[in-house]
């Protein structure tokens, strides 16, 4: 996949900008830190997920390039293992509304205070 034409930190480090060609996809910290492709977050294979709580209040620390094909994003609650490849975040920005949804009734399901999540309209 081509590489983001641009990606943006708001100054609040709360929301993640990332643009390929005419798509503006803005992604919440939140977001981007429940959805993280570590292998602690999605784990080695189906069914070993692991539901990410209270996250409302992550922050983005810090943005470090790999290369020409993905970006590491490091958060305030000191998690870094999250590799997100440009087709990743597409995917990410492209699928947001369902992939929230997704994540809301996944943390509802499994009868979790409502307060470990910060609902958003998307």
């Amino acid at each position: 996949m081509t590489p983001p034409t641009n990606i943006t930190l708001s100054k609040d480090k709360k929301l993640l900008t990332v643009s390929f060609e005419k798509n503006d996809f803005t992604l919440s910290s939140e977001y981007l830190r429940v959805y993280s492709p570590s292998a602690e977050v999605r784990g080695h294979g189906p069914g070993q997920e692991t539901l990410q709580l209270n996250k409302q209040d992550v922050t983005i620390s810090s943005l470090v390039p790999m290369g020409n094909y993905a970006v590491a994003i490091h958060f305030s609650d000191g998690h870094t293992t999250g590799i997100y490849s440009w087709s990743y975040l597409h995917h990410l920005g492209k699928d947001k509304e369902e992939l929230w949804k997704d994540y809301c009734d996944r943390v509802e399901k499994n009868n979790v205070n409502k307060q470990n999540f910060h609902e958003v309209s998307i």
